[in-house]
């Protein structure tokens, strides 16, 4: 082994970084490791793990549709007529009439003139925007956004600058200084996926059109929860004719994977021939195309399940609140707790979880160092009882932290 040849600490290696990185080892022997556990099943409103049932508060799966038996015979179907994958990229072999019927669903439930599908939402991220900012422009991006959106940027050969978390006003600062000299693209996230806030599009839009810059608004987070029908961002504020793109993902509200731009058809055509993500990657497999295909179908027939969920998100989010938890701007089913100290964010995340609720610690890179958070979200499909079961938990287990008063 290259250990046993040059040793674990010898720069020169490089490996040597991942011999010297002992602390998932720590914790893992501190019996505190949060990450990659593995679930022995997952209901949506419930799961099991190590053999117990506890209350899921921590999923994306915002309408509890990966179990909706409409959208489970969609995918079984799917596979018997197509197979269990395409094998090859949209581009050549990878495409189905199912991906266009997709997008055309899609394309019509967002009134956007087309729109396309990727295998993932991170790489509608990547592709879209590497193919759009060169070096003749600029992508101005929240300091908040997801990190698909910064690897995005960093695979474009533009410029990339940030602005302020949710600032339009500085945002109007940065292209007054940039717009003038290249073409800007202002990137957003619609619902920020950790803080559970709502990006200010009104001021963000006025501040576009002054500076003649395109919007894109990555609404993963908001789709299926935000606007009329689950419309998202865009529809919530009535600013739909105002937004260039929009990104979406169907590993969320529409319990599949995969994501998607929305826009003009010249736009996509563009993106189609030049987005890497796309073009070098395998097209999305047809049961998954199917499940999103049929999840969109429920979310039409059943637009009050955006409500109850709106609903629910009030009852979780101000229960939080009241007990004295700081969560923050939160707006949305996405509600942060937010404590600071990692290791008092792990200890509690491991004591809920003992007490049968299940929630997501998150810690430094996906957040800075010393602002650690837990990370919760309900979906349509708990029920008032479940929410309040799992704020009692919350309330006894944050005073045996003393975390609470």
């Amino acid at each position: 082994m290259i250990r046993d040849r040059y040793g674990g600490g010898d720069a020169r290696d490089i490996f040597a970084k991942a011999y010297e990185f002992t602390l998932v080892e720590q914790a893992q022997t501190a019996q505190i490791y949060p990450f990659f556990q593995p679930l022995d099943s997952n209901d949506g409103p419930e799961a099991r793990i190590y053999g117990r049932h506890v209350l899921m508060l921590g999923s994306n799966n915002y309408l509890g549709l990966t179990r909706h038996p409409y959208v489970v015979e969609a995918a079984r179907r799917a596979i018997s007529d197509y197979g269990t994958s395409m094998t090859g990229s949209r581009l050549l072999n990878g495409s189905t009439y199912l991906h266009e019927e997709l997008e055309g669903r899609i394309a019509r439930f967002l009134d956007k003139d087309a729109a396309l599908v990727f295998t993932t939402g991170y790489q509608a991220n990547l592709g879209t925007i590497s193919a759009l900012v060169d070096r003749r422009s600029v992508a101005a991006v929240d300091k908040a956004d997801h990190a698909s959106i910064y690897d995005g940027c960093q695979l474009a050969d533009g410029e990339m600058v940030r602005f302020r978390h949710n600032d339009a006003g500085h945002l109007d600062s940065i292209l007054e200084r940039v717009g003038q000299r290249k073409a800007c693209l202002v990137v957003v996230d619609g619902v920020f996926s950790m803080g559970g806030d709502i990006a200010d599009l009104p001021r963000i839009v006025e501040v576009c059109r002054r500076h003649g810059a395109r919007l894109l608004v990555d609404d993963a987070h908001a789709i299926g929860v935000l606007g009329q029908g689950g419309r998202g961002t865009a529809s919530h504020f009535g600013l739909a004719d105002e937004v260039d793109l929009t990104i979406g993902t169907f590993s969320k509200s529409l319990a599949s994977i995969g994501g998607f731009v929305a826009g003009s058809r010249k736009v996509l055509e563009w993106i189609k021939h030049f987005g890497r993500a796309m073009m070098f990657s395998a097209s999305l497999p047809p049961a998954s195309t199917a499940a999103a295909l049929a999840a969109l179908d429920v979310l039409e027939r059943e637009p009050e399940m955006v409500e109850r969920l709106a609903k629910l998100a009030t009852l979780w989010r101000e229960g939080v609140r009241q007990m004295g938890f700081d969560i923050g701007k939160s707006q949305t089913p996405i509600v942060p707790i937010n404590l600071g100290d990692e290791y008092a964010t792990v200890v509690f995340w491991k004591q809920l979880l003992e007490q049968g609720v299940y929630t997501n610690p998150v810690i430094y890179p996906a957040v800075p160092i010393g602002k650690a958070i837990l990370r919760t979200s309900c979906m349509a499909v708990h029920t008032q009882e479940q929410i309040e079961q799992a704020l009692e938990t919350f309330r006894i287990v944050g005073r045996k932290q003393g975390l609470i008063p």
